[in-house]
């Protein structure tokens, strides 16, 4: 990545944000997702309304038990048998609630994970077709901590929370109800006592809600910096570092510990706040129940007891799903903090393509004229269709690059090029040399379209780059990075990315030209051999040559060599000079180097200042103009 790329990650507004901005709109998300899966969902709210209907059936039974049973029992009015019965029927109410009890987890679960299947893909496919400045401006562990610790709040919403939320409701509605009946006047002393605790759940609530949203944001910066860390440690130990990113460290680590340490306290704090709440008003509506019924107010009295059991039986169960949901306020508040960074990458805005010239299979017809052919033939061409007459050119793809007046900035305030000009013809080898954010690796950007220039004008084989299809475009084009990727697979499939119908033949031919085959057939398996970790088990130079064989293999008539060879030693460089040479024979070849050796045989060197070409020419030409490519070269000035 440029310098340029660089300032404008730091400079610009990351997707991440500590608060979510729009609580309702992102619940209508969620709901959106679910509601894929209606039938199951029903089926999870009728089984939680049996469970929750068998509980409290339950709990009413005891004052049938005890008034129509085991009193008269007592009393010598009826016989153990009938009792043996109720048992029985008491059993099964409760049973009932058992089985309806796994099967909405059981349902719910498998909700819950095929909706994060559907979130994860659709955030994957989406990040597809991202714009690269999306990653330039985010840092890549915030990325990936939204794809894992944001989906996995999400889960545990879905899968906990959802369930014990419908669970507590249905259950408050139906254990209220019961109380009703049993007693209105001990329920509305109830309801008093309900509304002090709900009023503290609200209070806490909302201090835990913000801390657990600055947790998220903590967790997510401190896995950016972790992983930013961990890629750079052979930096780290050269500098001798290790001290100076460990206090660094430290700041990240407090500043999650103290996030977490707040939202959690206030989390902590509330369970046991609402237990002994509950416990208390267990103990007062047991003391006022107990005086109603020794002097029979409102419907109690000794002789049934069973109302009374039964009624602070239900004022257990009444405090319980308060309980419940007090507890699921720590896996709600991150799920939507989640939730929210989860939909900012879903909505992003998509990389804008409003190109209609595509690149096709071409012929020649008796007359030479170019036609289109549905098969593979080697040649390719720009199909221009043209609106205003309704006629369609075919323009040889040959890889005349054109740059007419460019000017363009990551950021519009601060302009990167300044009205460049430049031009390459088909077959020709280009060299940029300057400093550190002249703009080389820019000018190489703008030609894939990575970025769209603010003014000016970029010509592919005389065609404005803006009405070609990006696609089709950066088909034809490759690049060779400093910073190679190799993917897990085997070699061949590697080297095969460049052209995913390339034989093998093809891939040994293109590993040849790189001067990658002999290496590779030293390895346990040849071509085959598994590569993981980004190539681990393989040297930075091994690396790189099969990046070049990647691009050999694409055989495009553009070639792109961004530091290709910097990670290479000066042995293997000169081992590959003649396949690279071979490579970019017939091509246009742009090639950025630190190593101003290797662009020697370049037919024009371009030297870049300040977003400007200040030279241009051959190598004899500049060291006989004893310019800044002069003393570049002779090591009077150094590139920084």
């Amino acid at each position: 990545m440029s310098a340029n790329s660089r300032n404008m990650k730091m400079n610009n507004g990351s997707f991440r944000r500590n608060k979510p901005q729009n609580i309702r709109h992102t619940i209508g998300r969620l709901f959106h997702y679910l509601n894929r899966y209606k039938i199951r969902l029903a089926l999870v709210v009728l089984f939680v309304l049996l469970s929750c209907l068998a509980n409290v059936a339950g709990v009413y039974f005891l004052k049938i038990l005890i008034d129509d049973f085991i009193t008269p029992i007592v009393n010598k009015t009826k016989q153990w048998g009938d009792f043996v019965n109720a048992i029985i029927m008491m059993a099964i109410i409760y049973a009932i609630g058992i089985i309806s009890t796994y099967m909405y987890n059981r349902l719910m679960m498998t909700v819950s994970l095929n909706v994060l299947n559907n979130i994860r893909k659709d955030m994957f496919v989406n990040m597809q077709d991202l714009p690269i400045s999306f990653f330039d401006k985010n840092p890549h562990g915030e990325i990936m901590s939204t794809f894992n610790n944001d989906v996995d709040a999400i889960r545990e919403m879905l899968s906990q929370g959802v369930p014990q939320i419908i669970n507590s409701i249905i259950t408050i509605v139906a254990v209220f109800t019961a109380m009703m009946i049993l007693s209105w006047r001990l329920t509305l002393f109830v309801i008093v006592m309900l509304a002090i605790m709900i009023t503290l759940v609200k209070v806490i609530g909302a201090r835990s809600r913000r801390y657990f949203q600055k947790q998220q944001a903590a967790i997510s910066k401190t896995n950016g910096y972790i992983e930013e860390m961990i890629e750079g440690q052979k930096v780290v130990k050269v500098f001798c570092r290790e001290e100076r990113i460990l206090n660094d460290f430290e700041s990240y680590n407090e500043n999650l510990r103290n996030s977490s340490y707040l939202a959690n306290s206030y989390a902590i704090v509330l369970f046991p706040i609402m237990g002994n709440l509950s416990y208390l008003l267990y103990v007062i509506t047991a003391i006022i129940g107990a005086y109603m019924a020794i002097h029979s107010i409102g419907g109690l009295s000794p002789a049934y007891v069973g109302t009374l059991a039964a009624f602070l039986q239900f004022t257990r169960s009444f405090g319980q799903p308060i309980n419940q949901l007090s507890q699921q306020f720590n896996s709600i508040f991150m799920a939507l903090a989640g939730a929210e960074r989860v939909f900012a990458i879903i909505d992003e805005q998509k990389e804008i393509d409003d190109g209609y010239v595509m690149l096709v299979n071409v012929t020649k017809d008796k007359d030479g004229k170019f036609v289109e052919s549905t098969k593979r033939t080697g040649m390719w061409a720009w199909k221009h269709y043209h609106h205003e007459t309704n006629t369609v050119d075919y323009v040889e793809l040959k890889g005349d690059v054109v740059f007419e007046d460019v000017t363009f900035g990551y950021v519009p305030e601060k302009i990167i090029l300044k009205d460049l000009n430049l031009y390459a013809r088909p077959g020709q080898k280009i060299a940029f040399v300057g400093s550190t954010g002249a703009g080389k690796t820019t000018i190489t950007n703008l030609i894939n379209r990575f970025y769209e220039i603010q003014s000016g004008k970029i010509r592919y084989d005389g065609i404005n780059v803006s009405k070609i299809k990006k696609d089709d475009l950066r088909r034809s084009l490759a690049m060779v990075l400093q910073d190679t990727h190799l993917f897990t697979g085997t070699v061949r499939e590697n080297i095969r990315y460049g052209k995913l119908d390339a034989t093998d033949k093809e891939v040994e031919e293109a590993a040849k030209i790189a001067n990658a085959h002999d290496f590779i057939m030293k390895l346990p398996q040849g071509y085959d051999t598994i590569l993981t970790s980004d190539g681990a088990n393989l040297s930075q130079g091994q690396r790189q040559l099969l990046s070049i064989a990647r691009a050999a293999v694409a055989n495009p008539p553009v070639l792109i060599l961004d530091e290709a060879t910097s990670s290479i030693d000066t042995r293997t460089e000169a081992l590959i000079e003649q396949g690279m040479d071979k490579l970019m024979h017939g091509r246009t070849v742009f090639v950025i180097a630190h190593r101003l050796s290797t662009v020697r045989n370049a037919d024009a060197i371009m030297v870049l200042e300040n977003g400007k070409i200040i030279e241009r020419g051959n190598h004899e030409s500049l060291i006989a103009q004893k310019g800044k490519y002069y003393q570049l070269y002779t090591g009077v000035v150094e590139l920084d």
